[in-house]
């Protein structure tokens, strides 16, 4: 038995099989290239669903890792540390925003966003206490919690964990009309991906989003953007909400705001919004912790030269570009996206998405499928024009066959 197949062999027999990944066990990454324990290098299109926007071992992330993991890692929040008011400063300034609540992981985020609204809902909003409601949109993907999972659409996210948390209205992606028919004066947010990844990277229709933004404001209800794979870069601008010029009321952010170094995530909002906590009511031993920070930081720093947002832009009209020349010719039914992610649904005899997958692994190139015949396509920012069309090169090559 190889390497690779002995460690895949005692993964599979020790841990829960809760994932299927492909057969590929990674032992060292640099930028937008991984390495097998065995020697062979593959190209990552897929960016740890976007967490790796800056690319595996960016100097500058892991420096600020480094020097301050020397220092100190956790106070908890029961006690300050030197690093906390300016990540909470300077987010808040990248959002627009006055106030952060940090959390770790982008579940947490979306719990700490739905549970801000209800508090908001009962505090400010005078909703009667109980009767709290979230309008959201099928097909979406906010994470793996009870609760969260108590309103996704996807049966393998949904089934066999009820009984269910009580309290949203699911209505199409898209679908302004049934929205609007949706809210009630008990309404207290909706909560939307600007762009839904795990369903496919699903684009809304123009004028969705603004759409939204404006009945939000016009029924007094929260509008809270799950940007957890969206934001910080992928989509050519640092917020995919900025595309249709929208400023929603809370953003939800993850993923690249840890830079693929740790975990870190964050509800921002405004201080009439987030102002409704008071102590004891939420909190997380390691949300804000001083290595999180010091990592968070940096990601800000890199974020406000703007450099890594425009060579999403120009490399995304690339990616897309070529994507498009696909469509028709018997391989390719459609590609969505916005700048370097794409959803690329694959006709049915070329294969599923898994065997697309496997076989452009097998070619160098790592992907994900989602649904039956997608691919998703989400490569680091940094990726260069050169490894990026090579990468399609190999898909061109496994679609045709070769």
């Amino acid at each position: 038995m190889s390497i690779m197949q002995d460690a895949i062999a005692s993964a599979e027999a020790h841990s829960a099989h809760n994932y299927h990944p492909l057969p590929v066990v990674v032992a060292t990454a640099e930028g937008a290239w991984m390495t097998d324990v065995e020697g062979r290098r593959y190209l990552d299109m897929l960016a740890g669903y976007s967490a790796l926007n800056f690319g595996h071992g960016n100097r500058r992330l892991i420096e600020a890792a480094k020097a301050q993991l020397e220092r100190v890692t956790l106070t908890s929040r029961a006690f300050h540390h030197d690093r906390f008011a300016d990540f909470c400063t300077q987010l808040a300034e990248l959002c627009g925003k006055e106030m952060v609540l940090p959390m770790n992981t982008g579940a947490e985020a979306v719990e700490t966003a739905v549970k801000t609204a209800r508090k908001w809902g009962y505090r400010v909003k005078g909703v009667p206490d109980g009767r709290a409601r979230i309008v959201v949109a099928g097909d979406n993907f906010h994470g793996r919690t009870t609760t969260i999972v108590s309103f996704s659409t996807d049966p393998e996210a949904r089934e066999d964990y009820g009984p269910y948390t009580p309290g949203f209205d699911v209505v199409p992606y898209g679908d302004l009309a049934a929205l609007e028919a949706a809210l009630t004066d008990d309404t207290v947010a909706v909560l939307l991906e600007p762009i839904q990844g795990e369903a496919g990277v699903l684009v809304p229709p123009p004028g969705y989003l603004a759409g939204v933004r404006e009945l939000t404001r016009a029924r007094n209800v929260l509008f809270m953007a799950d940007e957890i794979q969206s934001g910080l870069g992928r989509t050519g601008k640092t917020f995919a909400c900025e595309h249709e010029g929208v400023v929603p009321d809370v953003y939800v952010l993850g993923k690249a705001l840890g830079g693929g170094v740790v975990p870190v995530s964050a509800v921002v909002a405004g201080a009439d919004v987030l102002g409704v906590f008071k102590p004891g009511e939420h909190g997380s031993t390691f949300g804000g912790n001083p290595l999180a920070c010091a990592v968070a930081l940096e990601v800000i720093a890199m974020l406000r030269t703007g450099e890594y947002q425009q060579r999403a832009a120009e490399l995304g009209d690339h990616l897309h570009h070529e994507l498009g020349l696909l469509v028709g010719g018997g391989s390719v039914a459609r590609v969505r996206g916005r700048g370097l992610w794409a959803g690329v649904d694959v006709e049915p005899d070329r294969g599923t998405g898994r065997e697309v997958s496997q076989r452009l692994m097998e070619r160098g190139v790592l992907v994900k499928d989602t649904h039956g015949s997608t691919i998703r396509l989400a490569p680091p920012l940094v990726i260069s024009k050169e490894d990026l069309d090579w990468g399609l090169d190999q898909l061109r090559a496994v679609l045709s066959g070769e």
